[in-house]
């Protein structure tokens, strides 16, 4: 009996072979389209989130800068030029006779007394506007009107020079410092002898004592460190920054070293009394060269928020980072005129300012032209920051490689390496293939002080 064999010829299985091959390649080729979709969603859901978490912080800040106690200006309002009516300036007026005391209780300042700016003054004054607020404009080789770092510049404070090295600050990235008053620091001072608090009184050679009576959820009189003797006696109205001794305990004198003695305010709205170089904060924001964390030696920038010179031992300092994948920081500052209107500068054309371009203040340091007194007249800051994704993805295509950044006066994608930029990816040393975003806001300064 013949049995029939059944089989596959050669030819037969090479078909099967190379149709089961494209098959495989068609499954490959979309998870491998899928997995690079993934990473790419990924990596927009995390600058997004970063980027939004970073402008808010920024802005938070931004929009303090230069507050003082209750408001930041004061006086009978006069119509300006455009028609809004305008307040007049207030700012705190200076007693302390010693103006590198006042140096010593601030942090991150770059401008000493003299030169372009004023010289020490030898009578009570005003307190300065670019101790409020300062700015610093950077390329990918230099910063205007100086670079805040302490090893190019003498002037400059302890964040590193620019460089591609971890922990060096990211190349062509600007800087800023603001300062204001911690609302929640201080002791509320008594303003009759039968409330609760801190009492003040004066004596016969015109000098004044506080007894501190700290309350619920102000800072213990043995926690305050003496390491600078000024305090700020401020109400809703005037303020006053004065030397003082007896830090560290619960009785407060205003000392021989003031040009003349503080003076208690009659009828104080609200009075408070603060340890400036503990509750005048100071926040500077930069960007700093971090390491990735993939393994491969990756760099990105982590935007680094710094509190009172991040001094941790005093002040209250600290230094933290915010987010991380911030490439570009970039500011531009809305100066509101005497007229009203508001026009944009950059660092360095507020920093030039002189007396000629400013109100004067109410009490101005002989001699001085007022340099920079547009620091206290910027009413809008702009925020520019550039999101990158972190980690390469070598699939993205020219095109998805491709982003605007507004502060280059780019305003439609182009290449990260197109001439036209102020600093690319490559000059800073970051990986070209990754996904860049631009994040823009506009910073209403509350206390701006025209």
């Amino acid at each position: 009996m013949k049995r029939c064999c059944h089989g596959l010829s050669l030819v037969e299985l090479m078909i099967a072979m190379a149709l089961g091959l494209l098959l495989s390649a068609g499954i490959v080729a979309v998870f491998t389209a899928t997995s690079a979709q993934r990473k790419v969603q990924e990596q927009l859901a995390l600058l997004q989130e970063e980027g939004r978490f970073a402008i808010t912080q920024i802005k938070n800040d931004l929009a303090m800068a230069g507050a003082q106690y209750c408001a930041g200006t004061g006086g009978d309002a006069h119509a300006s030029g455009a028609g809004p009516y305008l307040d007049q300036l207030r700012a705190p007026t200076v007693y302390a006779s010693d103006p590198s005391v006042l140096m010593r209780a601030l942090n991150d300042v770059t401008t000493p007394w003299g030169g372009a700016y004023p010289s020490a003054p030898s009578e009570p004054y005003s307190f300065p506007s670019f101790l409020a607020m300062r700015g610093y404009d950077c390329t990918s080789t230099a910063c205007t009107p100086m670079d805040p770092s302490n090893k190019r510049n003498p002037s400059g404070f302890s964040i590193a020079a620019m460089g591609k090295a971890i922990d060096s600050r990211v190349i062509g990235t600007s800087v800023i410092t603001v300062r204001y008053i911690n609302p929640s620091g201080g002791w509320k001072v008594a303003s009759n002898d039968s409330a609760g608090g801190s009492k003040i009184d004066s004596h016969a050679d015109g000098s004044i004592g506080i007894s501190l009576h700290p309350g619920a959820g102000e800072l213990a009189v043995d926690k305050v460190k003496a390491e600078e003797p000024l305090m700020l006696l401020a109400d809703c109205s005037s303020a006053q920054i004065f030397d003082a001794s007896g830090q560290g305990g619960s009785q407060l004198f205003s000392t021989g070293n003031n040009f003349v003695q503080p003076r208690v305010m009659q009828n104080m709205v609200a009075p408070k009394l603060f340890d400036l170089s503990r509750d005048l904060r100071t926040v500077t924001y930069f960007l700093r060269v971090v390491d990735t964390g993939d393994g491969a030696g990756h760099k990105t920038g982590a935007l680094v928020r710094r509190l009172n010179g991040g001094n941790t031992a005093f002040r209250d300092g600290l230094s933290e980072e915010i987010a991380r994948g911030v490439e570009r920081l970039d500011f531009k500052y809305g100066v509101q005129h005497a007229d009203g209107t508001v026009r944009y500068y950059t660092a360095a054309q507020v920093d030039n300012s002189t007396s000629a371009d400013c109100p004067r203040v109410p009490l101005p340091i002989p001699g001085s032209n007022d340099h920079g007194c547009l620091w206290r007249a910027v009413s809008l800051i702009e925020i520019d920051l550039l999101m990158d994704g972190q980690k390469p993805l070598y699939s993205l295509t020219p095109d998805e490689l491709a982003y605007s950044y507004a502060a280059d006066g780019i305003h439609s994608p182009e290449s990260p390496s197109s001439s036209r930029r102020k600093v690319t990816p490559e000059q800073q040393g970051f990986p070209l293939p990754m996904l860049r975003r631009e994040f823009t806001a506009v910073v209403a300064v509350r206390n701006a002080n025209p």
